[in-house]
């Protein structure tokens, strides 16, 4: 979880970068950040290293720290799990079933009732703190030999190496408390505030490839997406 100040940075700096307002989209040295915000150039160095994990800049030794190109060409949303870097990253499975797939994982796959689907669940960890509980769902006829391995590893890439083309998430949050269940498994007192994440990976054909119900502790998320006139027009009428 960040510090305030820290968070503050982050966001205004994310905010600038989006303004375009650093010249050869070059970012000022960690010394004059340190100097503007007033604060340690450790505290910058932290801030950096989470703008490097997100993607939004890139470093080159001796010179600093630039915009990457094409980073600001699509919709933004980083959160506590995409600004942390895959090394500070773990997942342990605690299960992992072969299912029918049902009524309603059916029409979200678009399989039928009987059709087969992976169920499993892991925890993710972030700097050896338990974070997460996620469970998902995965078709088997599109992933015959997921395992232990793969779960504990990174899904994404696992479906990437298998020639597949991920477009995009569709994901959906409300607030909701831990149960008992799940506050054991976070460390946490039941009925800790918590966020509930419901998402569907889909390809670019079309296909859902994962369905995941995700609570998580310690959430924070942040949104830089385009401005929809077509959309702001319709709630107008």
């Amino acid at each position: 979880m960040r510090s305030g100040k820290t968070a503050f940075i982050l966001t205004d700096l994310i905010s600038k970068i989006y303004q375009k307002q650093f010249s050869d989209n070059k970012l000022p040295t960690q010394r004059d950040l340190a100097s503007s915000y007033h604060v340690s150039r450790f505290t910058v160095q932290k801030v950096m290293k989470q703008l490097q994990n997100i993607g939004l800049v890139t470093a080159i030794q001796g010179d600093g720290i630039y915009i990457r190109d094409k980073a600001l060409d699509n919709p933004m949303v980083y959160n506590s799990l995409t600004e942390v870097s895959y090394r500070e990253l773990s997942s342990r499975m605690l299960f992992l079933n072969e299912i029918v797939a049902g009524t309603e994982l059916g029409s979200i796959f678009n399989l039928s009732p009987d059709d087969k689907i992976w169920q499993f669940q892991r925890i993710r960890i972030v700097n050896y703190e338990i974070s997460q509980i996620e469970t998902s769902y995965m078709p088997v006829k599109l992933f015959p030999d997921l395992n232990r391995e793969t779960i504990e590893d990174s899904i994404q890439n696992y479906v990437l190496k298998k020639g597949f083309k991920i477009s995009h998430y569709m994901t959906a949050y409300h607030p909701t408390l831990l149960s008992k269940q799940e506050s054991e498994l976070l460390n946490c007192k039941k009925n800790t505030p918590a966020m509930s994440i419901t998402s569907r990976g889909i390809l670019k054909d079309g296909t859902i490839y994962i369905y995941s119900n995700i609570s998580a502790i310690h959430y924070e998320c942040t949104y830089v997406i385009p401005f929809n006139k077509e959309v702001y027009k319709g709630r107008r009428k």
